[in-house]
């Protein structure tokens, strides 16, 4: 009976052991798997892959797509990736089915056609592929990513997508299976070489009688459990403990429930996030220089249209016409990429969005200040402004993790609100005995103002001929407020620098300079003129509760016309 047991014992360690080394091999789970879009997903222009499924399993997703002709397939915020979708018919692949063969997806009703998603400021990278791409999915920085898959938004997106995962590849059972086999065939073979002994043992009993033997079994039976009950319950007793160790691994290895909620918006998830990354930054500037480089060079404000708009394109595109007809003529401050001093990106998620740039690359005699904005999501980031820095200016710290932009009323935390800082310089420009002389000024080397003031006083004086007057206005749209790292504040802006003249009696003359007359198509007029120039000011805002005045950092202007009356 005892060798039976034994044999049992081994066999059942056997056929354990082999079931743990089994799932370290020949049963063990793959590496990977791969789930494919289902061929019966509706066409759509655009299909969106939801940033979770790049977390889904941990590790490192591949994405393969195929499709005829040419697509793309952009990453970016899920926030901005929602936002560039906008109204447009889409598909969002949202995650795996529970056999891990299929994606899911969800489809959208919109509208049949969308711009072309390709070369958007939006996207981190963008993907250019022709029949095929293998694209493996890591984020550019941290934080959520989605992704955008287009053909020309046009056509519908490329509906063979499959992504490959990394797979759960524990086998929690495996050395627990193979621990308590190794116990079963040691319990076994104990038992059986105890089932021996005693054979041997009852075989030379010496002079005793068959009854004393038997007494003697039946003695020893009552007083202790047989070596096959002892080694059964020791096996027992183990693997009850290996069971129960098992158990807990097999639970720890198994991944937890995730709880219950409704889920953040993309622009929440994005909140605090910068809404550029220093790469999209550079790229993005890069081709505003090269831009503003081709316009410069050919005199042609077409070429400017990509990238510049706003102040600076009606300053440039009459300042090239002006050079066409005046050689002498200076031109604007060419725009760099290069020697990035430093770069101002809002963290504000909302649009407009307003980024700034610091450089001083060839050509540029002081730092200049690059505003750029993007009006909406499905429009790229545009020079609006070019602003030098005043000599012996110190450009304010400003974190260029991401800063807050306030609007132009908004005055918390703040000496002056935006708008009162820019009125308040307007002022400060028209007047002498301006209200703000002692409560904005500027550094020693740093004479815009008093050689603004200085320059009106001049031309009144010197004009006996005519009457002159000037104004500043501010253009309230064009103020863009960020806030620095001690609590105050960057205000840029336009301001709209008119200068008008009239004649003093019947018969007076006024002449203007060949700039203007470049523009006005004269040189002289007996009935008046009009001069106009688009001033660029940049003023730093001290903190509330702060007895510094406010401080003109950068400021420059560009005559945009002139007429006669």
């Amino acid at each position: 009976m005892r060798l039976k047991t034994a044999a049992a014992l081994v066999l059942l360690g056997l056929l354990t052991l082999l079931a743990g080394i089994g799932q370290r091999t020949i049963w063990a789970p793959s590496e990977t798997f791969t789930a494919s879009a289902p061929a019966d997903a509706a066409a759509a222009p655009l299909t969106v892959i939801d940033q979770k499924l790049r977390t889904l399993h941990g590790g490192t997703v591949k994405i393969n797509v195929q499709g005829d002709g040419n697509f793309m397939l952009a990453s970016g915020r899920p926030d901005d990736v929602a936002a560039w979708v906008g109204k447009t018919a889409h598909n969002t692949i949202t995650g795996v089915s529970e056999d891990e063969k299929s994606l899911q997806i969800e489809h959208a009703d919109g509208e049949g056609t969308a711009p072309n998603p390709a070369g958007s400021d939006l996207w981190v990278s963008n993907e250019n592929a022709s029949g095929e791409l293998e694209y493996t999915w890591t984020p550019p920085a941290d934080g959520d990513w989605s992704l955008l898959l287009a053909s020309d938004g046009t056509k519908p997106a490329p509906a063979t997508v499959s992504m490959t995962f990394p797979n759960d590849t524990s086998t929690p059972w495996a050395v627990p299976l193979m621990v308590l086999g190794s116990l079963l065939i040691v319990g076994g073979i104990v038992l059986a070489l105890l089932s021996a002994r005693r054979k041997n043992g009852e075989g030379d009993n010496g002079g005793d009688s068959g009854f004393a033997a038997r007494a003697r079994a039946r003695k020893t039976q009552s007083q202790d459990p047989s070596s096959s009950s002892k080694v059964t319950m020791v096996a027992a007793g183990v693997a009850a403990a290996v069971l129960a160790a098992s158990g807990t691994a097999a639970q720890a290895a198994s991944p937890s429930p995730q709880p219950s909620g409704s889920a953040s918006s993309p622009a929440k998830e994005a909140a605090g996030s910068p809404v550029l990354l220093d790469a999209q930054f550079r790229r993005i500037l890069e081709q505003v220089s090269s831009a503003t480089d081709a316009g410069d060079a050919a005199k042609d404000a077409a070429k400017l249209a990509d990238r510049v708009a706003g102040p600076e394109l009606e300053i440039r595109t009459q300042n090239y016409k002006i050079r066409s007809q005046v050689g002498s003529y200076e031109p604007r401050m060419p725009v760099r990429s290069t020697k990035l001093l430093t770069t101002v990106v809002t963290s504000d998620r909302d649009w407009p969005r307003s980024v700034l740039a610091v450089t001083q690359g060839e050509g540029n005699v002081v730092p200049q200040i690059l505003t750029l904005v993007q009006q909406s999501p499905r429009e790229n980031y545009k020079l609006m402004e070019t602003t030098p820095l005043q000599p012996g200016t110190t450009f304010p710290n400003i974190s260029r993790g991401g800063t807050d932009t306030l609007a132009a009323s908004d005055k918390s935390g703040l000496l002056y609100s935006g708008e009162e800082a820019m009125s308040g310089l307007a002022d400060r420009l028209t007047s002498a005995d301006s209200p703000f002389k002692d409560k904005l000024v500027e550094g020693d080397s740093s004479p815009y103002i008093a050689d603004t003031l200085s320059y009106q006083a001049e031309v009144v004086k010197a004009g006996e001929n005519g009457n002159f007057s000037f104004t500043h206005k501010v253009v309230p749209e064009s103020t863009v407020v960020f806030r620095t790292s001690d609590g105050g504040a960057l205000v840029l802006g336009r301001i709209n620098f008119g200068f008008e003249g009239t004649p003093k009696a019947a018969g007076d003359k006024l002449s203007i300079g060949d700039d203007a007359a470049a523009l006005a198509g004269g040189k002289e007029t007996t009935t008046g003129m009009v001069l106009n120039f688009a001033e660029s000011m940049a003023v730093y805002v001290p903190p509330a509760g702060s007895t510094d005045p406010m401080k003109l950092v950068a400021a420059t202007r560009g005559l945009v016309g002139a007429s006669f009356k």
